[in-house]
């Protein structure tokens, strides 16, 4: 392995050892505090654009294997550890880490004092980031990571483009794909809903006229204010169907209801506590969102909060008071984490069959 290095805007630079591709991207630097699961994370569409540093210290040790994908063409711009682990020992492991990097075209460093730029993120907040060789012109490198403009695209880079169904003989559900995971679409399949995946931008009265008992909103990368067009197709669906929100989905839901969202000091991504407001019960979930719904926007767009976040009163799912649609901001099909986290999705089976009566 040889020198590589890591920047970041605020002129931070950090010197580790490089592995992976060697294809370097200005990208938004995240931190992860999952202790496992790094591959579903690699392959979660929903970090488009950004650098996702673990916090867990030894990454890669049971390697890469076929089962666990999120979606086959992963599109993180960077991956950071402190430690990466080249013999992977794992009866499933197919190819280490190092190989599947190069194979998808993401650049990673290792031996770098992840939980130092943990603390920096945590305090400032997040910031861009780029990884160089170990050569490279830094004030040069700098002055270009400080000039480029965020990207606002990342669900046109990810979501699928044209339709297609996933055969069943259960409730028939259109699935809007912002940069679907497979979770979702496993939990889905396993409670035989007949799946139409349609893209992003299909239109309320082209997803009506597959006579849907439920739609199911993605999870995705970006800000939600960009998807202005979904936004009113949202507004358009509520009421006529039985609706579900997940991460990105749940945004989009919120705005479609009048509620407003805004950007997190640095974002949730790992796993962290969430309490069922109705039972009480506080649940262990996976999260991945940089952007959240503002609770007090909620008091006149008709949602109820259903769920929240213990450690700092987070937005974290939502109920509508008259119409058949609900929200989730975590990942209630795991991947990693509890499958099907406070049974979201036998709700939405609960939904549909009410609304069928």
């Amino acid at each position: 392995m040889k020198k590589r290095l890591l920047l970041l805007e605020d002129g931070s630079v950090y010197e580790g050892l490089g592995f992976g591709a060697d294809e370097y991207k200005v990208g938004e630097l995240i931190f992860n505090t999952s202790m496992s699961g790094y591959q579903e994370i690699l392959s979660d569409l929903a970090y488009c654009g950004q650098i996702v540093l673990m916090t867990y210290p030894l990454i890669g040790n049971y390697g890469i294997n076929r089962d666990d994908f999120e979606s086959l063409d992963p599109a993180v711009f960077g991956f950071v550890v402190k430690e990466y682990c080249t013999t992977p020992s794992n009866f499933r492991c197919d190819m280490d880490l190092d190989a599947f990097l190069k194979l998808k075209h993401i650049p990673g460093i290792c031996h770098i004092d992840t939980r130092a730029i943990t603390r920096k993120l945590r305090t400032q907040g997040t910031m861009r980031a780029v990884m160089a060789d170990g050569d490279a012109d830094v004030e040069a490198l700098l002055k270009q990571l400080r000039a480029q403009s965020p990207l606002h695209d990342q669900v046109q880079r990810v979501a699928s483009q044209k339709p297609f169904p996933i055969p069943a003989r259960g409730h028939k559900v259109v699935l809007m794909d912002f940069g679907v995971k497979h979770g979702i679409i496993r939990e889905l399949t396993k409670r035989s809903c007949d799946l139409v995946v349609v893209p992003y931008d299909t239109k309320a009265d082209a997803i009506m006229a597959l006579h849907p008992d439920g739609v199911v909103i993605s999870s995705g990368p970006g800000d939600p204010k960009d998807m202005q067009k979904a936004i009113c197709v949202l507004r358009e669906l509520m009421g006529k169907v039985a609706m579900l929100g997940i991460g990105l989905g749940h945004e989009l839901i919120a705005l479609a209801c009048g509620a407003d969202t805004y950007k997190l000091h640095y974002g949730h991504h790992g796993s962290g506590p969430v309490k069922d407001m109705r039972s009480g019960k506080i649940l262990l979930a996976e999260h991945n969102h940089d952007y959240a719904v503002v609770k007090e926007s909620l008091v006149s767009s008709g949602l109820k909060i259903t769920h929240s976040a213990p450690n700092d009163d987070l937005v974290e799912g939502f109920m509508h008071e008259r119409y058949p649609v609900m929200g989730v901001q975590f990942y209630p099909e795991a991947s990693p984490g509890p499958e099907d986290a406070n049974g979201i999705f036998d709700t939405l089976i609960e939904l549909m069959e009410q609304e069928g009566k």
